[in-house]
């Protein structure tokens, strides 16, 4: 009985590795040694990242939103404390939207977060 050596299931293994490191620079997409290395390593910064990435938008929002409230002479944490004591469940994401592009109508809420904070 002959020896089987499983050639064609190596090629479609190497075949599928080198798919996956088209684009790379140098030898990371043709030699199979450096492109598994480059690869695994690839796939876990994205994991990483998809992390990293909810992190840093939520940072990204709150500093729009501290920029808005500081326009009004208000900063983030009384601004966010008003909001809540005045029953205005609005998220960050939207709140910095209006922050940017709507600036009147997060001048109100930030009008309606003072008029909590006296009451």
């Amino acid at each position: 009985m002959p020896r089987v050596r499983g050639g064609s299931a190596s090629r479609e293994k190497r075949a599928k590795l080198f798919r996956i490191t088209k684009g790379y620079y140098g030898r990371r997409r043709n030699v199979f040694k450096r492109a598994r290395e480059a690869m695994l390593r690839s796939l876990s910064y994205a994991y990483r990242d998809r992390r990293n990435k909810k992190r840093d938008f939520r940072k990204l929002w709150i500093t729009r939103i501290n920029a808005g409230a500081r326009i009004y002479g208000m900063n983030y944490s009384t601004f966010i404390n008003g909001l809540r004591k005045s029953g205005i469940e609005v998220n960050r994401k939207m709140l910095a939207e209006l922050a940017v592009s709507d600036i009147e109508a997060f001048g109100q809420l930030v009008e309606k977060a003072k008029e909590a904070l006296v009451r």
